[in-house]
């Protein structure tokens, strides 16, 4: 089962995603995370795009796409995967369901977790305050990376929900909520 999560910045879209590794053993594939190692690593990739992802801008897709194919070759994605932060653009999902399609899958669910952006940047002061905050996580980084996921990535809403692929949940709601939300839309299919 192919899964996608969807939401903006701070949704909860990677404590989801770290819930059905454990539980469904689907790996979490996160662009974020990725591009984070590689930049953290000092590599070339993450060279090239560490000015980028400061300033809370997408990727280029061509990269983004292949890191996305490269992590989906490994064997723990044979039963699928759960795409956390990808895709985040329309053509981007086109090229994810294209990918996909080259080895006989599909994406089966999107999940979207609907927030209340005012307390999505209240949840990064929280984690400033605490000193849990990621690199990018500022304020105006994370207004800006709002901005972009209003302009850019809404729009795949339409995109999947013309397929019949989306389902909205409350990502207001506590965690275990939003996990027993999501568990049981998972077992319905199944």
């Amino acid at each position: 089962m192919n899964l996608v999560l969807f939401g903006p910045p701070g949704a909860g879209k990677g404590t989801q995603a770290k819930v059905l590794m454990e539980t469904r053993r689907l790996p979490q594939l996160s662009t974020g995370d990725m591009l984070r190692a590689a930049v953290a690593a000092g590599s070339a990739l993450g060279h090239e795009v560490e000015d980028i992802l400061a300033k809370g801008n997408l990727v280029p897709d061509a990269i983004v796409i292949k890191i996305i194919a490269d992590r989906y070759d490994r064997p723990d994605c044979a039963q699928g995967a759960v795409f956390d932060g990808f895709p985040r653009t329309i053509a981007q999902a086109e090229a994810l369901d294209a990918m996909l399609a080259a080895r006989g899958k599909k994406i089966d669910r999107v999940l979207e977790l609907k927030v209340d952006e005012a307390i999505l940047l209240s949840r990064v002061a929280q984690r400033i305050k605490e000193g849990t905050a990621r690199a990018d996580d500022n304020p105006e980084t994370v207004k800006n990376r709002l901005n972009v996921y209003r302009r850019d990535t809404a729009p795949l809403l339409e995109y999947y929900g013309k397929q019949g692929k989306v389902t909205t949940l409350d990502g207001m709601a506590p965690i275990p909520d939003v996990t027993r939300q999501i568990a049981a839309i998972l077992d319905a299919r199944a």
